[in-house]
């Protein structure tokens, strides 16, 4: 993904090429975003204890439910002949069991969060061209003040076959006004869909609703335990019938970005729970919106993992991140796929599949599910 900025000057000024990776550089995303070392920690996992059950004397928080902890093998299964290569190779993983959303933050649960603390979302906030000018070409123009406004972008469909999918401009606008009260642009709205799922919401917005929450985002190794289930060699939150999709998930089905089927009733954001539950009761893990979570994402990961050798415990995430395709990328990795994944395009919707997107880039296909450890409820418990 390239930030919201970057698609700006693309499709409003024509002045930035693709290969520039603009970043903020707001005192709050610098604390989140500073790098120290590469190196991948090796954990000892003899010496751990795993918490799998829930402790009897914890209750599962509202709108939650117990993710048992476990070993599982993280990553691609040797069945998924569409896998990437940077879900492979395959690597133990110890997680300590937790709570999760059983659903994505939904608008009227983010809506309660701003009321109760008037919090402005970054596509929300006004444009700093001071900031800005110093991540583009030296001598760029500042665009005219009826242009220079906050935005975000929206999928536009194409009127004609795409021959290439490489190329995501083609799909996507910068629109004026957009945001998670119009994610699809100003005229739009989220009147009668309070219980869509959260949209438009860049990472520092999900990280500001946790700490209201008194939550936070899951790290990558447990978004993906959650979303197995007891199905752990499994493509699918399902299985490895892909003939369910349409059954399973909100995704795109048709000849993408021209024309939707609708085969699985929607073309756009689906309200949370439109679909079944995997078998430990969380809905939208495939299809609908991707989801944030805490690690860096690194193209490398899975391969410095398994050179470990060694089961890794309660991995948070490389050390820092790495796109070989943009050097300047600084992204977190997002998991679940969204409405718009095809099988021509993505298919995203698969269990492993995993996509680094900018800090600041807040879209209409992505939002976000919280979690909570025990440590967490007890340490709140004893305040």
């Amino acid at each position: 993904m390239v930030m919201k900025k970057c698609f700006y000057f693309i499709t409003v000024c024509i002045l930035v090429c693709i290969s520039i990776q603009c970043k903020e550089k707001k005192d709050k995303i610098e604390e989140i975003t500073s790098v120290k070392s590469s190196k991948v920690e090796q954990f000892n996992s003899d010496n751990f204890s795993l918490l799998v059950e829930k402790p009897n004397n914890i209750e599962t928080p509202e709108g939650m439910v117990w993710i048992p902890g476990g070993t599982f093998q993280q990553g691609a299964v040797i069945q998924d002949k569409v896998a990437m290569p940077h879900e492979r190779p395959a690597h133990l993983v110890r997680i300590d069991g937790f709570f999760m959303d059983i659903t994505e933050v939904t608008n009227a649960q983010f809506s309660k969060f701003v009321k109760e603390t008037n919090y402005s979302t970054v596509a929300e906030r006004a444009i700093d061209w001071e900031e800005m000018k110093k991540q583009l070409p030296v001598g760029t123009p500042k665009p005219h003040d009826s242009i220079f406004k906050p935005g975000s972008l929206v999928f536009k469909k194409s009127k004609s076959a795409v021959p290439n999918l490489y190329d995501f401009s083609q799909w996507w606008e910068w629109k004026i006004g957009a945001n998670w009260r119009h994610p699809n642009g100003s005229e739009s709205s989220i009147v009668g869909k309070e219980n869509d799922p959260v949209v438009q919401i860049a990472y520092e917005d999900a990280l500001a609703y946790c700490e209201w929450a008194g939550r936070r985002l899951p790290t990558e190794a447990e978004w993906e335990r959650a979303a197995r289930g007891d199905l752990e060699k499994s493509i699918y939150t399902w299985g490895d019938e892909v003939s369910d999709l349409s059954n399973k998930a909100n995704t795109w089905e048709g000849e993408f970005p021209v024309a939707n089927t609708k085969l699985d009733g929607f073309e756009s954001r689906a309200k949370v729970k439109s679909y079944p539950p995997n078998n430990f009761g969380l809905y939208d893990m495939a299809g609908n919106v991707w989801e944030w979570t805490t690690d860096w994402y690194s193209a490398i990961y899975y391969e410095e993992l398994k050179a470990l050798n060694t089961t890794i415990v309660n991995p948070s995430g490389p050390a820092k991140t790495f796109n070989p395709n943009n050097s300047y990328a600084i992204e977190k990795v997002i998991k679940g796929g969204s409405f718009l994944c095809n099988a021509s395009y993505c298919a995203s919707y698969r269990v492993s599949s995993r996509m680094g997107t900018s800090l600041d880039s807040a879209l209409e296909h992505l939002g976000f599910r919280t979690v909570v450890s025990v440590a967490m409820l007890t340490s709140t418990k004893t305040k």
